[in-house]
């Protein structure tokens, strides 16, 4: 019995002493001292070192290596000062430079300053002072520092945080990053240094050469030079600007997508597209966007609205292309129209409206395809038309349609359904102030016209054929009919010409499909489900691990910079740092309370 009591007060003993020496590998240790100067009454206990000729001086605590010209040792509270030439290592990874350094070995916690430069293998960090805390693995300025990145650029803020573990900045307050493409500024950046990823916390802008980024929550892929953009995003390229919900820029590629809510402004030849996904390419200067596709271009007195499934808009500013395709149709107060396809040369301010011999003739709404216009009360239609403007005045000045032409007004006047109809192989109309004025029907041309007197009463249904036939129209209404090498023609009264006869063969009214306003281009497009833009997290303040007392000595720590004062300091020892601010020992309300009032400030 007494020989097993032996043996556990060995082991206790053994363990108190291993505990002992543990605790005790944990302080300070001066392991080269160079000279030993020795002032304990004016120092309170303090131990100053200086270097000799043939090193600097050298100090370890749990993992970190120290070398300096002096330093001032606190025993007591396990706390050094060092002077000059200071440099400070974690590891094969973590380098720091400083002209002054605090280290408290109970706390873990270093302050740094005087042209301090913190090196990781990714990035090197300079600052005035810095803030290195051990135990979170993190530094933190708030003088103003900068960080190098060679492949990243220079980025400079008020504040910084480098998370040592996630090995990932936090930029806080007049951020700015310097790319030889680019240059970023932001209020907030996370930057990750192995991955190059910048998130960008709000209002923040990236100007390069050729374009201009804004967002207000954004992600930037610095290697590879891409982005993603949310929140009031917005790109301008050269003449256009692109906004939407969610965008994303490949700088390489010189391409733009963007998804929901999308506007594309071509500020050149005032117009607009809008839709709910688009594509920009600047190299080859082309758009293309779809869901509720719209493009709008901007007239003084009356815009101009095509719709479409899809539009693609290519060229330089000085000779844009419009393709509008799959139930196109456009809108304006005075002239409407719809076909498969729409194709617009601004340039020459040709407007062609096609039919797509995609369509089989056995399709049962391939007679509803076919391009159709309206210009106030006439309605015409056929296998192609061509809708031309002056691009100067972007007036109406003439139109063709091509093969199977038919030109339909209703006859409004009359109590009867009747309906004023020529028909050919090609109809050319003029136009004056927007208003079709002159329309010749060539080949082939035949007429059913509802024939008034002066008092507009009916005076029979014209019915006829020719080789030519004009038409002059008055405010809408057809005035005279004439036709020209006549082949034959009748005029019998309404009660002598059958119904059946009333109307030519191919005659389709499609009143009802005409756009009456801008809602009426959308009425018959399949239900919109758009994507839910997931987008970034929201900025989430850091909590502050320093509180006032500790910021404080930021500007105090600027007088020991200063190379007049640390010649003093070398001659006459230095009073002793109130070492409570870094010690455990320090009011933890006061820590919280501070604390707060830094994450306050933050936000």
């Amino acid at each position: 019995m007494k020989a097993l009591k032996f043996i556990l007060l060995v082991i206790f003993f053994s363990f108190i002493s291993k505990a002992s020496f543990s605790q005790e590998t944990k302080r300070i240790q001066i392991e080269y001292t160079g000279f030993l100067i020795s002032n304990e009454s004016k120092n309170k206990g303090a131990k100053v070192f200086v270097r000799d000729n043939t090193q600097q001086i050298h100090i370890i605590h749990d993992g970190i290596n120290m070398f300096c010209d002096k330093a001032i040792y606190y025993e007591d509270d396990d706390f050094i000062e060092a002077f000059s030439n200071v440099k400070m290592q974690q590891g094969d990874s973590i380098n720091m430079n400083a002209k002054y350094v605090e280290y408290s070995g109970k706390t873990k916690l270093a302050f740094a300053s005087g042209d301090v430069v913190l090196t990781e293998p990714q990035s090197v960090l300079t600052t005035d002072t810095l803030f290195f805390d051990r135990i979170k693995q993190q530094a933190f300025y708030k003088s103003k520092g900068k960080v190098v990145r060679d492949s990243s650029g220079t980025i400079t803020s008020q504040i910084g945080r480098y998370y040592m573990q996630n090995k990932k900045y936090q930029f806080v307050k007049d951020v700015v990053l310097v790319n030889p493409e680019y240059t970023l500024e932001t209020n907030r950046l996370d930057f990750h240094t192995e991955s190059g990823n910048a998130f960008m916390f709000g209002p923040s802008t990236i100007v390069g050469e050729t374009s201009t980024i804004y967002c207000e929550r954004g992600f930037y892929d610095t290697k590879n030079d891409t982005g993603h953009f949310i929140k009031n995003s917005r790109i301008d390229y050269d003449s256009r600007i692109i906004e939407g919900d969610s965008l994303y820029f490949d700088r390489n590629k010189s391409f733009a997508s963007a998804t929901n809510n999308i506007k594309v402004t071509d500020t050149l030849n005032k117009s607009v597209i809008k839709g709910h996904y688009a594509e920009v390419f600047r190299e080859k200067d082309s758009v293309f966007i779809t869901k509720r596709a719209l493009a709008i271009t901007i007239q003084e007195n009356d815009s101009l609205y095509l719709h479409s499934d899809k539009i693609m808009v290519t060229g330089k500013p000085e000779h844009r292309i419009t393709r509008a395709y799959y139930n196109a149709k456009i809108y304006k107060s005075d002239l409407s129209g719809k076909a498969d396809s729409i194709h617009a040369d601004h340039k020459t301010g040709i407007t062609q409206f096609i039919n797509l011999s995609r369509f089989s003739s056995s399709d049962a709404f391939t007679k509803k395809r076919k391009p159709v216009l309206w210009n106030l009360g006439n309605q015409m239609s056929g296998d192609t038309i061509q809708l031309i403007s002056n691009p100067e005045t972007e007036e109406l000045d003439s139109l063709k349609v091509f093969y199977d032409a038919f030109l339909i007004s209703r006859d409004t006047i009359g109590e009867s359904d009747g309906y004023n109809q020529v028909k050919g192989r090609q109809l050319i109309g003029l136009f004056k102030n927007n208003e079709l004025y002159n329309v010749d029907i060539i080949k082939n041309a035949e007429k059913i016209y509802y024939s008034r007197d002066d008092k507009n009463e009916l005076v029979g249904i014209d019915k006829s054929k020719s080789g030519l036939i004009n038409i002059k129209i008055t405010d809408n209404v057809i005035e005279e009919i004439r036709l020209m090498q006549q082949i034959d023609g009748s005029l019998s009264p309404e009660s002598e010409f059958p119904e059946s006869a009333r109307k030519f063969r191919g005659f389709d009214w499609r009143d009802d499909e005409r756009p009456k306003n801008v809602e009426d281009l959308f009425s018959d497009d399949p239900p919109l489900n758009l994507p839910v833009i997931k987008g970034l997290d929201d900025y989430i303040p850091q909590e502050e691990f320093f509180d006032e007392d500790m910021l404080k000595r930021i500007e105090d720590a600027k007088d020991k910079t200063d190379s007049k004062k640390e010649n003093k300091a070398a001659r006459n020892l230095p009073k002793r740092i109130n070492t409570n601010r870094l010690s455990p020992k320090r009011s933890v309300k006061k820590v919280k309370k501070s604390t707060k009032k830094a994450a306050k400030n933050d936000r």
